[in-house]
């Protein structure tokens, strides 16, 4: 009996023990419980299996291996999904810990797999994938990786890339700590700080997936924040966003969220129907002016809050068009309503009094109902926060329509400008509910400002579209804006430039001849009209008076005819020809009339001994011009041998430079700007030696933040000094984006040997370059000299200079070539280039 007594205590310890052995305490968490094949969490059990996985990053790999449905990885689980459904989801279940997406200690540079363009840490194919953090701290739950572009990885590193419908996450942190320390006060074994201080574009989430919802979610990175970047209808709810520019997902639906603006634009753009803030509380951390977007988009506003201790000024984007359309319903800065974009307020509807909120918001029972079945129901009614019951017994009570609202007014035209007497055009309208769906048209009514009456006649048609008829008898071409609403409040509108009838081309009543006025050339005419001149001129060199193949070397721009050419030295010897194409406000440009100059030029008095080219930019030939010849400028496009491990081609299908303005720091300045990646121009004055020389020029970037480059991926400007350009050796600048500063660029001495350039001294990172920085690069006697500065007086760290000064010793070489090179992006990365100088001493 005694025997029997202790066997059975033994046996009722090794029961204690093993059962002790199945229930694990989540040690940050305690209402979380792991049993083996289930899990308690806050009083409510759930049991594992196919659908339903437990990851724990606590637990040993011996303890998961106990379960098929047990993971302490979110990777090693992605590798047994299987897909779910609307009414059967997959399930992540995540304990709290920090999961580390892509290895942090791996030395090893991501890359792109081959023909895609971004490296993903982890990819995921599966339909009505759940993932949900077991914590109500969604910062208990990270979700992480630390690699960004040039940081890690080449190309944009992306954490996730999840593919399918009805992704849904709850509870979790995503996180790419490339550019911010990740602080994890639960286990600060755990914490890690950023990889570097330069901000680069570090990525979370790409997803292609419909019906995707976060809940109770933090977004953490900077630079391209990418939550779910690419999906289709897409709501956050309760969630919070850190990032600076290109980053938040432009065709979602923002529900009581809140979000940390490092700079100034957070949207790229939000194309179609846009996004959707509602409820939302915006902490603008930077100075000055605040954009939401770089490009034309769609945004809503509805009881969204700013708060900055630093603001000047908010505005939808820096250059709004009257054709764009931003709504916007009690939006406070610091609790005093605002209107966003109020200094030119040519964009902005405010909903006041307007039937459209209702697709938004509206009142019931004394509280406030945010319509997102409105926003969200597609073509399958989605209701993902089960409101359609109220919003159907609304609509049934007071007879009124809330849940099919479109919210977006479209005109398509095919023309923008028209003829009066000879041309109409149809303005076409569409409707369109939130998520890019078509609606029905409602009454469309259209209406043009009393000051464009006597320009158009609108003809509204049954169908929602508008016939005009342009009516414009004054000289000049006028643009016109018509406009389109809804009874609802939606409105619409177009740009249409109306020209008045045109009449022929003047009749020349002196035939163009070029006469020779001391140091320039004159081409004189005299055309039959009693309207400005606007007539096209170019101006050529030619070997001999028949040739057939001439060089342009002047243009005409900005309606402002070049009648007059200034000879230099480049000239002595060759046939100045000038093509003229007669034109006026009130007609299109005639026929080419060509004339030559039958003499060679023969320059008087010539100055040998210095030779200074200032060119007039404004009149600067961008003709694509590939030979090196003595006296002419080289324009095309290359691409450097340093730049072949990055995905671009040279293009010299088009012009690879423009003169124009700029985009966004630029926008307000006329010069040399690139048109393609990889844009160059070259010269090569006459002459067979040159001693000292000087290049002098103001570089105006778009970017203004000092980072004067798309990213740090090979993307430079040389200035190229003394170059031998049939060989490609000589000296220059290189002006380069780094991963080290995300407001600065370093500045580098190169030497060029055979196209290959190599650096010949330390790099000095500098805050600059920004509009407008003026640069010299010279070289006197066996000295290379750089200079640079900004009048502008901006901040920066200790390890950044205001002012660039570097000298260096070189071997004198008697070339007189020069280069400038751009291989940086173009638009919103370009650089415009103005009072361009070159000396040779």
């Amino acid at each position: 009996m005694e025997n029997k007594i202790i066997f059975l205590a033994v046996v009722l310890m090794i029961s204690i023990v093993n059962a002790t052995a199945q229930f694990i305490t989540n040690n940050i968490n305690p209402s979380l419980l792991f049993q083996g094949e289930t899990i308690t969490y806050q009083g409510h059990q759930i049991k594992l299996g196919p659908k339903a996985f437990y990851i724990d990053g606590q637990l040993t790999s011996e303890e998961c291996q106990k379960n098929p449905f047990v993971f302490n990885s979110i990777n090693e689980a992605a590798k047994h999904l299987s897909n779910g459904s609307e009414s059967d989801p997959m399930i992540l279940y995540i304990a709290p810990w920090v999961y580390w997406i892509d290895n942090p200690d791996d030395a090893e540079i991501r890359i792109p797999k081959t023909g895609e363009g971004v490296p993903f840490g982890l990819e995921i194919h599966c339909e009505w994938l759940k993932m949900v953090g077991l914590t109500n701290h969604p910062q208990d739950v990270i979700l992480a990786s630390n690699r960004g572009q040039t940081i890690g990885a080449k190309g944009n590193f992306t954490m996730l890339n999840i593919k399918g419908d009805g992704l849904s996450t709850n509870n979790l942190t995503f996180g790419n700590y490339c550019n911010v320390d990740l602080f994890y006060p639960h286990n600060p074994k755990l914490n890690r700080k950023k990889r570097a201080s330069a901000i680069v574009q570090a990525q979370l989430i790409f997803s292609n997936g419909d019906k995707v919802m976060a809940d109770n979610c933090h977004f953490i990175s900077r630079l391209n924040l990418a939550p779910f970047w690419g999906s289709k209808r897409t709501l956050f709810t309760n969630c919070h966003f850190e990032c600076t520019d290109d980053a938040l997902n432009g065709c979602a639906v923002y529900l009581n969220c809140n979000f940390d603006f490092y700079s100034s634009k957070p949207f790229y753009n939000a194309p179609n129907t846009g996004a959707v803030f509602l409820n939302c509380d915006i902490n603008i951390l930077t100075h000055g002016d605040q954009y939401l977007a770089k490009e034309a988009s769609t945004i809503t506003m509805i009881d969204t809050r700013f708060h900055s201790n630093n603001l000047n000024y908010i505005g939808w984007i820096a250059e709004p068009s009257v054709e764009e359309k931003y709504y916007q319903y009690n939006v406070t800065l610091n609790n005093s309503p605002i209107i966003i974009g109020n200094k030119d307020n040519v964009s902005t509807v405010n909903m006041i009094g307007k039937d459209i909120l209702n697709a938004y918001r509206l009142n019931h029972n004394d509280s406030t109902i945010y319509n997102t079945y409105n926003l969200l129901r597609g073509g399958d009614n989605w209701d993902p926060l089960n409101i359609k019951p109220i919003i159907d017994s609304i609509e049934n009570k007071h007879k009124i329509n809330l849940s099919s609202i479109p919210t977006q007014l479209l005109i398509s035209t095919s023309k923008t400008k028209i003829e009066t007497g000879k041309d109409s055009l149809m303005l076409q309208t569409e409707l369109k509910r939130f998520g890019n769906y078509e609606s029905p048209l409602e009454d469309i009514n259209w209406t043009v400002d009393d000051k464009y009456n006597s320009l158009v006649k609108l003809l509204p048609k049954e169908d929602g579209n508008c016939l005009i008829i342009p009516t414009n008898t004054n000289d000049e071409t006028k643009t016109v804006v018509i406009n389109a609403n809804t009874k609802t409040g939606l409105e619409a509108s177009a740009k249409i430039r109306i020209a008045p009838s045109f009449i022929d081309p003047p009749q020349f009543i002196h035939i163009p001849k070029i006469i020779k006025i001391k140091d320039y050339l004159q081409l004189q005419y005299k055309l039959d009209m009693p309207y400005q001149d606007e007539s096209i001129i170019k101006w050529y060199r030619c070997k001999s008076e028949d040739d057939k193949n001439p060089i342009e070397v002047a243009v005409s721009r900005f309606n402002e005819p070049m009648r007059k050419y200034n000879l230099t030295k480049a000239d002595e010897g060759w046939y100045i020809m000038a093509s003229i194409k007669p034109k006026h406000l009130r007609c299109c440009a005639g026929n080419e009339f060509k004339v030559l100059y039958k003499r060679g030029i023969n320059i008087e008095n010539p100055q040998n001994d210095t030779l200074t080219i200032k060119p007039n930019l404004n009149n600067f030939s961008t003709s694509n011009q590939a030979r090196i010849i003595e006296g002419f400028w080289t324009v095309d496009c290359y691409k450097p041998q340093d730049t072949k491990e990055q995905n671009w081609k040279a293009d010299n299908h088009k012009e690879a430079w423009y003169v124009g303005s700029g985009l966004n720091g630029a926008a307000n300045d006329t010069g040399l700007i690139q048109n393609t990646k990889g844009a160059r121009i070259r010269y090569q004055p006459v002459g067979d030696k040159f001693g000292d020389m000087k290049i002098s020029l103001t570089a105006v970037p778009a970017k203004t933040a000092g980072q004067g480059f798309g990213s740090a991926t090979d993307q430079y400007m040389d200035i190229g000094i003394k170059m031998d350009l049939n060989t490609m050796n000589g000296y220059a600048l290189r002006i380069f984006r780094t991963a080290k500063f995300g407001d600065a660029v370093d500045f580098q001495l190169m030497e060029y040997n055979n196209e290959i350039a190599t650096p010949i001294s330390s790099p000095i990172s500098t805050s600059c370059y920004r509009p407008n920085c003026t640069i010299s690069v010279e070289i006197k006697d066996s000295l290379l000299i750089v200079k640079a500065s900004n009048s502008n007086n901006y901040n920066s760290n200790s390890k950044v200079k205001k002012k660039v000064y570097i000298d260096t010793a070189i071997k004198p070489n008697t070339c007189g070539g020069i280069l400038i090179q751009h291989t940086g992006s173009i638009g919103s990365g370009a650089t415009l280039i103005k009072d361009l100088k070159v000396e040779w001493y």
